[in-house]
């Protein structure tokens, strides 16, 4: 009786362990499976936002020789430049209007505008993107920037351009044909053909401007520079290495060669460097990232804007100011809804506190005593 005792407690026990053996398996599988869901949906959710870039990259190359950052069609914030299109207000794709008026592609429909010959307290010239040449109205930063300082505004900015030449791009006067800041300022200063601006308020202005009489210049750019994906902020990377490209292919680079071509024709003129400010980026109605976590290869846009600061430091005391738009104009993500239409352009509202700043560092210049 006793071996028999012995041999059913064998068994029971040779049953317990092997039905913690089966629910460890289970447990095992159970758990192996919860890892696998979680693991497709992470794979799911980064290739959907791989194709989400994909597609604003491709938007704001579509736009690349178009008039606006970012339009109704088109650059996707990034798109560049620049945020969902299709909930952009309409005055943000009005370039497109304003171009053809400049044209005469109205067909004589519009009235020749009467020549502004009044008195003004400065003249300042703007070369900038979309963020100055999306709404050309009253209620747009450029004129209010002119309604703050009494100042005759010449806007030569083009919406959709970058401070930097893109990779294809050559830096060659005879064959010239990239609208970014530099061709602006090279087409200022007489060195490249001038036609590429045929169409566009900047061509208009280069034909009626005496850039001798200009006060300030405003540089604003770097949303585009950023959200093409193909420009570096700087040649030069953390630990000391250097990229394999050209100063002129970079955003500071750029941004240091239009400021030192300007001051050496203009030594008399201020300049005032414009950092791109805060920016939402948007795929539809689907939250990408923004400008400190959205990184398309160069760092995110926050160090594009400490970038045109580094800029701006190069020349302190030689006439050359600094507007941190990113850090210093109060849109932030807890105004963006407030401030932003679409993430990146800017409404009446968010127009008004933007320029009232750039105003407000121009007059400190102009007027130091008051």
């Amino acid at each position: 009786m006793g071996n028999t005792r012995r041999g059913r407690q064998s068994i029971n026990m040779l049953l317990v362990v092997l039905i913690g053996f089966c629910v460890l398996a289970i447990i095992e599988i159970v758990y192996g499976q919860a890892q696998m869901k979680v693991e497709r949906e992470r794979l799911d959710l980064e290739e959907q936002n791989r194709q989400a870039v994909e597609e604003l990259k491709e938007e704001w190359r579509s736009l690349k020789d178009g008039s606006s950052v970012v339009t109704a069609e088109g650059e996707a914030a990034p798109a560049a430049s620049e945020a969902d299109q299709e909930t952009t207000p309409a005055k943000i794709t009005k370039q497109e209007t304003e171009k053809k008026e400049t044209t005469g592609e109205n067909n004589g429909d519009s009235a020749p505008q009467e020549e502004d010959d009044r008195e003004y307290s400065m003249q300042i010239v703007i070369l900038g993107d979309s963020i100055m040449d999306g709404d050309r109205t009253e209620s747009g930063a450029a004129d209010i920037i002119g309604e703050q300082l009494d100042a005759k505004i010449y806007n030569m900015s083009m919406g959709g351009t970058t401070a930097a030449l893109l990779p294809n791009e050559q830096y060659n006067f005879a064959t010239w044909d990239s609208r970014c800041l530099l061709g602006v300022v090279n087409g200022i200063l007489g060195n490249i053909n001038t036609d590429i601006f045929d169409g566009y308020a900047a061509g208009e202005v280069l034909k009626t401007c005496d850039f001798d009489k200009t006060d300030y210049f405003i540089i604003e750019y770097g949303v585009n520079d950023f959200l093409t994906g193909q420009i570096p902020n700087s040649r030069y990377l953390e630990g000391g290495d250097t990229l394999a490209v050209d100063g002129t292919h970079t955003y500071t680079g750029a941004l240091e060669d239009a400021v030192g071509r300007l001051k050496e024709r203009f030594p008399d003129a201020g300049i005032l460097l414009v950092a791109p400010h805060y920016c939402q980026v948007f795929n539809g109605n689907t939250f990408i990232g923004d400008g400190y976590s959205l990184d398309y290869g160069y760092g995110p846009l926050i160090t594009y804007a400490r970038g045109a600061g580094y800029v701006a430091g190069l020349y302190e005391g030689e006439g050359v100011f600094f507007f941190n738009a990113f850090e210093d104009s109060g849109i932030d993500a807890g105004t963006a809804d407030q401030y932003l239409a679409d993430g990146v352009h800017m409404t009446p509202l968010g127009a008004r506190v933007y320029a009232e700043k750039i105003a407000k560092i121009i007059y400190s210049d102009y007027a130091p005593e008051e």
